[in-house]
């Protein structure tokens, strides 16, 4: 599968060292040169790395967009991945795109538009609102193929092994990123010097065989 990638930051960069260890063939397209040249000296294997807009279609012939099976929008910018999306689409025919969605009103658009919007929020919202839990670990949304899982796991309020501690600091397990706390009513958004308290409620991106192993290391249990 050949995928194009608009974008180079965290998501971006995580989501195409994930297709490329998967054995796929990846192309990123980012404007900014020192994040491209951080990506091509950091990322496995030969993926092409192109320097310029995602949103300009030069730039999207140039890395190879018409023979895509997927096109792939993840910058921090809604207006740019609608239309980068909306060009791989009718400029090149690409059969999927798929989009990160930052603000979650933006979501029914792309959708409209038969792109596949993906706004983290909208996750978070609907595993708030849930119900049923399993224990004190929940999935909240398998991801397609059941590869993937987003997680909720409580810290204990005593004997917690990793609060104080920067996530940065944290072991987790390969292809598992912490992605938000809800702390009270509050919800945080982790960074790497993110430090963890007890109580929080940790929202996990990871695969789905690896759910105890990201809990042990999380709880200790």
């Amino acid at each position: 599968m050949y995928v194009v990638i608009n974008g180079g930051g965290k998501v971006a960069s995580y989501l195409a060292r994930t297709l490329l260890e998967r054995g796929h063939a990846v192309a990123l397209i980012e404007k900014r040169r020192e994040i491209a040249e951080k990506l091509a000296a950091e990322l496995p294997g030969d993926p092409l790395i192109i320097l310029g807009d995602g949103c300009d279609s030069v730039y999207q012939e140039d890395a190879g967009v018409g023979r895509a099976d997927v096109f792939v929008a993840a910058t921090g910018d809604d207006d740019d991945n609608l239309v980068s999306c909306q060009l791989a689409k009718t400029a090149f025919g690409v059969p999927r795109t798929v989009s990160r969605v930052n603000n979650p009103k933006n979501e029914r658009i792309f959708n409209a538009l038969g792109i596949e919007g993906i706004s983290s929020t909208t996750i978070i919202s609907r595993m708030i609102e849930e119900e049923a839990t399993i224990g004190d670990i929940r999935t909240l949304a398998a991801l397609r193929k059941g590869n993937m899982a987003v997680v909720e796991i409580e810290l204990p309020t005593d004997r917690c092994v990793v609060c104080d501690k920067a996530v940065a600091e944290l072991k987790l397990p390969v292809d598992c990123i912490l992605v938000a706390l809800i702390r009270g009513e509050e919800i945080v958004t982790v960074h790497g010097d993110t430090t963890l308290k007890p109580g929080d409620v940790v929202i996990a991106f990871t695969r789905v065989e690896h759910e105890a192993i990201l809990k042990k290391a999380l709880t200790g249990e």
